[in-house]
């Protein structure tokens, strides 16, 4: 096991690593911007290192300075969080060529799964269902024109290195599909200095459905189930829960054997997540994030397995703890990302939190870096804090939501709170009745 791990991330995330480690007896390092200086992390941590000024570029992707924080301290491994470097192959490589354990896969398999295109082939080569659409990069017009009219209008366009709704058009026809694949590869090279990218067919009504697995790095892997992240604005998560409401026992288990034995046959090492749009009963690949999801709490909810001390035992060379037999599921779990935002514009609130109190009870959680007194930097992104409610199934779980999100104060910013408490009533979502255009269509309807 490791002596002393840094934390290469910030708030809420780098506070539950923390937390794990702590729980583990391992030591622990966090690396912070000047702007976090007062964070909670920072202050519950064994050591701190000040890695540079608030701009990110200038700290969170300071590979170079994170590098000499671990020389510093002796830290002999990295965990990355989400977001920043946690899928920066080049980070890993660096990492490892200083004998330093990054806690996540190859630097080899965040390439692959990085890379769009070079994804679906390697997910339609180890089995996993693909959406149809071009076998790479579409470069010519009148190939995407041919592309289009095999697989059948709608067609959507995205960049091959993209992410977070970047570089995506959709085409209803061919008459759009020359300023469809204009205008994305033009946001791509602008966003990944990338201008690639690729065609599939555009489904209509479909749900994020996505599968938690886990790889030993020696040819084992499992599943921890699926969750479901329809609830989207903007192809950013919103509300997540697990199990799906969607899906049957039958459909649950197939997918997730599909997955845990394609993590097998990749050799993959640790955390990952591969997401599907699914709809009428098929699966249809999209990307695989190797890494920490920032909805993994609702799987550990239904599992009551903890996924960081996973990380952290595989990285280390211990392999997984369970195998496929021994992972259970209980109940539901729902997982509510609370924003510093406008609930109905989503412009950004930085600003002091004046009062701040969290929800308690039985099936409560609540993962946040934020208190009393604290300020919401202006140059990160905009989550305070995330509520995960389990109940014993779906019913119970959105009556413990509906009272959890009544006790939730946070004063001084405005905050995505009023949307849940809105969302928590609607009838569709009560019923699970919701697809990932729902969230958009209803904010429209409402302005």
């Amino acid at each position: 096991m490791f002596q002393k791990i840094l934390i290469a991330n910030r708030g809420e995330i780098a506070l539950r690593v923390l937390r794990a480690c702590k729980e583990l007896g391992i030591q622990t390092v966090v690396v912070h911007s000047t702007a976090d200086a007062d964070a909670m992390h920072v202050r519950l941590a064994d050591e701190s290192v000040c890695i540079g000024p608030p701009p990110s570029r200038d700290s969170y992707l300071n590979i170079h300075q994170i590098v000499a924080a671990c020389e510093i301290t002796g830290a002999d491994a990295v965990h990355p969080g989400y977001g920043f470097l946690s899928e920066n192959a080049k980070f890993a490589d660096i990492l490892a060529a200083h004998n330093i354990t990054f806690i996540g896969p190859t630097g080899d398999h965040i390439r692959i799964m990085g890379d769009k295109i070079e994804a679906k082939r390697t997910a339609k080569r180890l089995g996993i269902p693909v959406v149809p659409g071009s076998d790479g990069a579409v470069t010519e017009d009148k190939e995407a024109k041919r592309i289009a009219a095999a697989i059948g209008y709608p067609v959507i366009i995205k960049a091959s290195a993209g992410g977070g709704g970047r570089g995506m058009k959709v085409a209803h026809s061919e008459a759009d599909l020359e300023v469809a694949l204009q205008t994305a590869r033009s946001e791509a090279g602008a966003a990944f200095g990338d201008d690639a990218v690729y065609i599939e067919k555009y489904l209509q009504k479909p749900r994020h459905i996505e599968v938690q697995v886990f790889g030993d790095g020696a040819g084992r892997g499992v599943h921890f189930g699926e969750r479901d992240c329809s609830l989207q604005r903007r192809h950013q998560k919103v509300w997540e829960e697990a199990p799906s409401p969607a899906l049957n026992a039958e459909e649950r288990a197939h997918i997730g054997g599909v997955c845990a034995r394609a993590i097998a046959d990749l050799g993959y090492s640790g955390a990952g997540t591969i997401e599907f749009l699914y709809e009428d009963g098929e699966f249809y690949f999209i990307e695989m994030n190797t890494r920490l999801q920032v909805e993994h709490p609702v799987t550990e909810a239904i599992t009551g397995i903890d996924l960081v001390h996973e990380q952290i035992r595989v990285a280390s060379g211990g392999g997984l703890s369970v195998r496929q037999e021994d992972i259970r599921f209980h109940g539901h779990a729902i997982e509510c990302r609370i924003n510093a935002e406008d609930p109905r514009s989503f412009t950004p609130s930085p600003g002091t939190i004046t009062h701040f109190h969290t929800p308690g009870g039985l099936g409560i959680r609540v993962d946040s870096g934020v208190y009393s007194g604290y300020k919401i930097p202006p140059y990160y992104d905009s989550l305070i804090g995330k509520l995960i409610v389990h109940g014993r199934n779906r019913v119970e779980c959105m009556m413990r939501l509906r009272r959890a999100l009544d006790e939730f104060v946070v004063d001084g910013i405005k905050t995505t709170l009023p949307l849940f408490r809105d969302l928590v009533g609607n009838a569709d979502i009560a019923n699970g009745d919701y697809d990932i255009h729902w969230l958009e269509k209803y904010l429209a309807e409402g302005e």
